[in-house]
């Protein structure tokens, strides 16, 4: 008989021998990243540029490799995945390169902002966006002159292999490295010290994250996502500008990952008058855009596609179904599935859906939709169909959410000069553009003074005199200090 292999863990893309403990091997790993950060070279300009340079060569060079891992994990599309990954990656690592970091000068002069590099990071990437929230944050975080470990998701292990195989050959591979294993490397990861961490993924593993951190005091950023409500409001005006609005919200459920993404709709608000119109409106956008459904990407896993399956089960939700529901467990794959008014407390309205599956929930008037969306958990995002300014004062000023939207859906994502991140249970911290590059700063305060004026007011002993003058300058009355200071008044 052949001698049987050993088995092997791997660390950015490479094999290790199994005498090497897995606890060992991601010691060695973050100590080689702090290794390179301590080195100093990380933070000059050039080897940042360096860094950004070599990710867009990456995306050029590896992109057919990039749309074959992203077919093979989660069915994509090619232009669905340069739509939502690879080319909002282009666009962010070219918008960091043009940029030039230099610290916010503040007035007076003599004090200024430096933002410095944070030191050694971690970022916890997801399956849905594997391959654009992955080097998404990278970009920020190599802008920001950090040593990077990034753990993609065991969920997505072709995107995940890719990234092992790829991003040391165009980066700097001690300071940027792809650690790839299941949850097990994870609780591993986290026992070390790191100086930020970047988790995307669901509120569960969210919280075993921070408790973690929490034992060394590492700042946490957190996406997550929830039950982004889409108030629609679109009916009445011209035939385009509703059908425009159908497309868009077509778009922004089904052809975001099947739905399997945090900023995609989870459910729409209508008027009951309207409803007719909308399904209608729906049904013939859905067959004009998936006619082909090698078009709408599939379900990452058995385990999900169950529990997407099982949102259907209940009797009562299956009753609501109006389109759709059809089931593939051999292909993963779900046919875009239209509801009307499931039972309010069903799993499908009280959980995050992340699938094909939309309800559609009906309210007397649409002004009756913001006390729906302000009586649950706060979302990642809003979104809103509408033309009513007083309406959309009323959503913006009324409701919480990581972002709103009006007229479109997840577009904002794409958007650098606009942060993405949540709020509440949806997350907290923010990146893209110049966010990411604060992400992953430190904003250090310096002041430089001379010896040219000093204020002896500031010192004892104290007397009326000394304690007038103070008042005059906490309140910015520079004349009345001048006066107090001459004697001229009290």
């Amino acid at each position: 008989m052949g001698r049987v292999a050993p088995s092997v863990e791997k660390v950015g893309g490479e094999q290790l021998p199994p005498a090497l403990g897995l606890g060992e091997t991601v010691s060695e790993t973050v100590g080689e990243l702090r290794t390179a950060y301590e080195s100093g070279r990380t933070r000059s300009l050039e080897w940042r540029q360096s860094q950004l340079r070599g990710l867009l060569r990456l995306l050029a060079e590896e992109e057919a490799a990039a749309f074959r891992a992203l077919r093979e994990d989660l069915g994509k599309h090619h232009a669905e995945a340069y739509r939502d990954e690879i080319g909002v990656l282009v666009k962010s690592a070219n918008a960091a390169l043009r940029e030039v970091w230099v610290p916010l000068i503040a007035f007076p002069a003599r004090a200024q902002l430096e933002p410095q590099p944070l030191g050694v990071v971690l970022v916890f990437s997801c399956w849905n966006v594997p391959l654009g929230l992955s080097l998404e944050p990278l970009v920020g975080a190599l802008a920001a002159g950090n040593a990077v470990a990034l753990k993609p998701s065991e969920l997505a292990p072709a995107t995940a292999k890719f990234l092992g195989d790829n991003v040391g050959k165009y980066m700097d591979a001690t300071a940027v490295k792809v650690i790839q294993g299941g949850p097990e490397v994870g609780e591993h990861l986290m026992e070390h010290r790191w100086d930020k961490v970047l988790f995307t993924g669901s509120p569960r593993i969210a919280r075993v994250v921070m408790a973690a951190a929490a034992k060394h005091l590492t700042p946490v950023a957190l996406e997550l996502g929830g039950k982004c409500p889409c108030i629609f409001d679109t009916i009445g005006g011209s035939a385009r500008d509703l059908q425009t609005a159908v497309n868009r919200v077509v778009g922004g459920k089904w052809s975001s990952c099947a739905g399997q993404a945090c900023l995609a709709i989870d459910y729409v608000l209508v008027e009951e008058r309207f409803v007719p119109v909308l399904i209608k409106a729906l049904k013939s956008t859905l067959k004009k855009f998936f006619a082909d459904s090698d078009h709408m990407a599939r379900i990452v896993n058995a385990r999900h596609f169950q529990r997407l399956s099982d949102l259907l089960k209940d009797t009562s939700v299956a009753a609501s179904v109006l389109h759709g529901g059809t089931l593939d467990a051999k292909n993963l794959c779900i046919e875009p599935t239209i509801l009307l008014n499931p039972p309010l407390d069903s799993a499908i309205m009280t959980e995050e859906i992340f699938g094909p599956l939309l309800p559609i929930i009906t309210v007397k008037k649409i002004e009756d939709s913001i006390a729906f969306v302000r009586a649950r958990p706060r979302p990642l995002a809003v979104y809103a169909f509408t033309k009513n300014a007083a309406l959309r004062r009323r959503i913006v000023e009324e409701t919480s959410s990581g972002s709103v939207t009006f007229n479109d859906a997840v577009v904002q994502y794409g958007i650098d000069s606009l942060p993405f991140g949540g709020v509440g249970e949806s997350g907290f911290g923010q990146y893209h553009g110049k966010y990411s590059f604060e992400m992953f700063s430190h904003k250090k305060a310096v002041l430089t003074r001379g010896y040219l004026i000093e204020l002896t007011a500031r010192y004892p002993p104290w007397d009326d005199s000394k304690i007038s003058m103070m008042r005059q300058l906490y309140r910015y009355n520079y004349i009345g200090f001048v006066l107090t200071f001459l004697g001229l008044k009290k």
